[in-house]
């Protein structure tokens, strides 16, 4: 078999971590590997006061906390698209005609255009990306997502006339969910019980962790990462700037168990298979990589 390559295609400098360190960690670990399309600079990310005292921008300062975690992950290369980063949905910054939400919707074919050409360049038998609802909502999670799915479809089109580059056709493609989607009700039944608005969380109240639940879509592989939640954990440390994840997902919302009982809940990774596309719902694999013939 040739070099197995999986890329991952996330829209923030800090998502590769709190997403998916514990994944991309155990496949580095196992001779693959894993380029990060990045596809914002994550200039317009709420800082934590840790950097109050920083000098430099917000946008320089979150790619060295990316090259921090790719030097601790092992990923092979960071491969940025350098859109200008979006707010939530409604927000004025979605106007600068150079975030990613903007061109995404004037210019959706340029953004799925150069996805293309990373694939087909690259040539990772895996891809993973969000789920339809872009995790919890953000616009660069969704618009990052929704070119993925598209642009892994036309990497292997001979018909398409957006690249010079030879077809390519990518052999799986996969939505991260929740490590730990059992515990998330219950965790938001928590929140409910302390009086807060699960539908108005996060710094600027703007994050619906309700929406997230509603939007979860089925697991059909189950990754163990339990042996490399060190590794997840110091890459996401990298990202100081964001709070090391601590405030907010999976990360946050676990990071007052003992270290026993996080592993036991949130030690699997969860995805959902698009293609091929699964039979049913149920789990039915343990390795992003099965099936994969060359």
């Amino acid at each position: 078999m040739t070099q197995k390559k999986m890329m991952i295609v996330y829209a923030h400098p800090d998502d590769e971590s709190f997403g998916s360190g514990g994944l991309i960690a155990k496949y580095v670990a196992q001779g693959v590997q894993v380029d990060y399309v990045c596809a914002t600079d994550g200039d317009m990310g709420t800082p934590d006061e840790a950097i109050a005292n920083e000098q430099s921008t917000l946008a320089e300062i979150r790619l060295r906390e990316l090259e921090c975690s790719k030097q601790i992950l092992g990923i092979n290369e960071i491969i940025r698209l350098q859109y200008q980063d979006s707010g939530m949905l409604g927000d004025e910054s979605n106007k600068a005609e150079n975030c990613l939400w903007y061109q995404w919707q004037n210019h959706a074919d340029n953004v799925t255009q150069r996805l293309v050409e990373i694939f087909r360049q690259v040539q990772p038998q895996v891809i993973v990306t969000f789920n339809r609802f872009g995790g919890y909502g953000h616009p660069d999670h969704i618009a990052i997502q929704q070119a993925t799915a598209q642009a892994f479809t036309l990497a292997s089109d001979d018909s398409y006339a957006g690249s010079s580059l030879l077809p390519y056709k990518p052999q799986k493609l996969y939505y991260a969910s929740i490590p730990a989607e059992k515990f998330y009700g219950f965790y938001l039944m928590l929140l409910r019980l302390q009086g807060k608005d699960v539908r108005r969380m996060g710094l600027n109240r703007d994050l619906d962790l309700q929406a997230v639940q509603d939007n979860l879509e089925p697991t059909h592989t189950l990754i163990d990462v339990r042996d490399y939640m060190d590794l997840w954990d110091q890459a996401s440390d990298c990202h100081i700037s964001q709070g090391q994840g601590r405030n907010t997902g999976t990360r946050g919302m676990l990071a007052v168990l003992p270290a026993w009982l996080r592993r036991r809940i949130a030690g699997y990774d969860r995805l959902t298979r698009v293609f091929p596309e699964p039979i049913g719902s149920e789990i039915d694999e343990y390795d992003l990589f099965k099936g994969v013939t060359d």
